[in-house]
């Protein structure tokens, strides 16, 4: 999802491929062996398998919003490390043999402190959307609806308009395209083009 943003923003056409993660293909899986999303293969065949390095990489090439002048390095670490972690054990406690209530509340503690910085800025960085909401509201999206109306009720007024702001948002709209998965043959589907 947060490659795709800055795929939009950047203007950074693609092939995209969707894969649905039960069933990885095979030439997926020999271009990227850790069997993760995403995987962007340049034209030169180099292979970018993170998705943080998938938006450095096309912001670098193109940033019109000037994404990059607002970044964050240690609150992303911050999502990407502590609060995927409770995430993660929250929103799929069986597979994780967790406490969902505990990682809820664990992360929770990540959320308000989002929300305080909200409360002095419409965005992350800033005044304007950046890197740092783009690589982080995937993730927020992703804890709000595991359970919606307990999310809604917590005193996070801040934090859930600037949800709400990017849900609603053209962009995002974008970037949550459909797709069949793909398989050996398809037609390629192009993404992001400038034009």
């Amino acid at each position: 999802m947060r490659a795709r943003l800055a795929l939009l923003v950047s203007g950074t056409a693609c092939e995209l491929r969707e894969v649905k993660l039960s069933a990885k293909p095979a030439e997926m899986l020999e271009t990227s062996p850790k069997g993760t999303v995403p995987v962007m293969v340049l034209p030169g065949g180099t292979v970018i398998d993170q998705s943080l390095d998938i938006m450095r990489w096309a912001l670098s090439r193109h940033d019109p919003e000037g994404w990059l002048t607002r970044d964050d390095n240690a609150l992303i670490a911050a999502n990407d490390g502590g609060f995927k972690h409770d995430l993660d054990r929250y929103k799929y406690p069986h597979r994780h043999d967790s406490d969902a209530l505990a990682h809820r509340e664990s992360g929770m503690a990540f959320l308000r402190q989002l929300d305080a910085r909200l409360a002095g800025s419409r965005h992350l960085c800033g005044p304007a959307r950046g890197i740092a909401d783009a690589a982080i509201m995937p993730f927020v999206r992703q804890f709000a609806a595991v359970d919606p109306d307990w999310f809604e009720a917590q005193p996070l007024k801040h934090l859930q308009a600037w949800l709400a702001d990017h849900l609603h948002s053209p962009l995002f709209t974008a970037a949550m395209l459909r797709l069949s998965p793909w398989q050996t043959g398809d037609d390629p589907i192009r993404f992001a083009s400038a034009g």
